[in-house]
């Protein structure tokens, strides 16, 4: 089996959300190279489907690449904290609703070439509105209740961008078909 080996890490940047590091990597035919790797803490993601089969999404821009898409509510995993707490902790202060009891839905690492950016998604069928604007209200432009039926065309139409949001959306959208 040929692999790539990691000889060893230096350190080029650090801050309390990422680290990045330049790794000696060993080709399987014996050859080096320099290999960027930015380390960043294990993320949680969550959404809520409720009875009409929508899923609440987040409307906002990224400055980065300068896009608006529909994304779900998302946060780093503190030290040593539960994954589901923290998306359920996440999907509260950016939506204004209290999901039910939390559901791995999957696990993804949306650029393994790169970057260990390990996201649990999480999902809940229940949620209680608990205040009018979220704590985080400024992490989105808007909140919707979006059908899940209209994911493929959305997604279609780069409206769902985030890796994340597309994968968890669409295996929701799979999981309705089956149901229907």
């Amino acid at each position: 089996m040929s692999v790539w080996r990691n000889l060893g890490e230096r350190t080029v940047y650090e801050n309390r959300w990422a680290t990045v590091n330049m790794a000696d990597v060993e080709l399987p035919d014996g050859r080096h190279l320099d290999h960027t790797v930015i380390r960043l803490r294990p993320v949680a993601v969550a959404t809520v489907v409720n009875e009409a089969d929508e899923a609440l999404l987040l409307w906002r821009h990224r400055f980065i690449t300068d896009a608006w898409g529909y994304e779900l509510p998302s946060g780093g995993t503190g030290e040593g904290e539960d994954p589901a707490t923290a998306a359920a902790r996440e999907f509260e202060e950016e939506t204004g609703w209290r999901p039910g009891p939390m559901r791995l839905l999957l696990a993804v690492d949306p650029m393994p070439g790169i970057s260990t950016s390990h996201h649990r998604v999480y999902w809940s069928d229940t949620a209680e509105q608990v205040r009018e604007i979220p704590e985080d209200h400024f992490e989105s432009q808007r909140r919707e209740w979006v059908p899940l039926a209209r994911v493929p065309e959305m997604i279609a139409r780069a409206e769902i961008r985030s890796a994340n949001a597309v994968a968890a959306l669409l295996m929701l959208h799979q999981q309705r078909c089956v149901r229907a």
